[in-house]
């Protein structure tokens, strides 16, 4: 099993859609993954037009991938690169720690990936 960046067991990205370099819901990774989807994001309407833009349109249905298209709220294994870009253009979604590959940190500094974390809201 692969490890997040706290070097813990990964955690499931989404399994609706499914997710991930192997599409086994986790953001799983090998050399054989050139794009290094290791980032596990909360997907906005504002990032899917920025990847769109930059080429990468996410949210358009792809059926011969039986792939139906990302919408707002869905989580992904984003490419580190992607999402770096997205950050330098102010358009970065915010992540899933627990599941996001440590891969990641070859990438992405800790200190970046805790500033962009989902924060849970905690009910006492």
């Amino acid at each position: 099993m692969q490890k997040n960046i706290f070097g813990l067991e990964i955690t499931p990205c989404s399994n609706n859609p499914k997710t991930g370099y192997f599409r086994d819901g986790c953001c799983n990774t090998d050399e054989k993954d050139f794009g290094v989807h290791t980032v596990c994001v909360l997907v906005t309407e504002e990032f899917l037009a920025f990847s769109k833009n930059a080429g990468n349109d996410l949210s358009t249905p792809v059926t011969i991938y039986n792939f139906s298209g990302l919408k707002p709220g869905d989580k992904w294994c984003l490419c580190a690169s992607r999402w770096l870009e997205a950050h330098h253009a102010g358009q970065a979604p915010l992540i899933d720690l627990e599941a996001t590959n440590e891969e990641t940190l070859k990438y992405i500094p800790m200190n970046l990936l805790l500033e962009y974390a989902i924060k849970v809201e905690q009910n006492s």
